[in-house]
């Protein structure tokens, strides 16, 4: 029989790995916006000048942070604890 706790655990551990994705996804288009800028990238990126990479350098901080507080958070609820 599967206990609340486990429950708890394991949408702690998916909730944290989508936080995760979150920034990761985030920092790859600024990347790529920042490479494409500098000429590096051939195609894609979403950043059309410098003053906006640095708009979406402070926005991905912003977010990083709030994710990060995040998983903090949900780790705690779940009772997730490192080995």
């Amino acid at each position: 029989m599967v206990s609340i706790k486990e429950i708890k655990s394991t949408i702690a551990v998916a909730i944290a790995a989508a936080f995760g994705f979150i920034i990761a996804l985030i920092w790859k288009d600024i990347i790529i916006g920042i490479m494409k800028l500098a000429g590096l990238w051939a195609e894609g990126g979403p950043l059309l000048w410098w003053p906006d990479a640095a708009i979406a350098i402070v926005v991905a901080l912003i977010i990083t942070v709030v994710s990060v507080l995040g998983i903090v958070f949900i780790s705690k609820w779940g009772g997730v604890t490192q080995k």
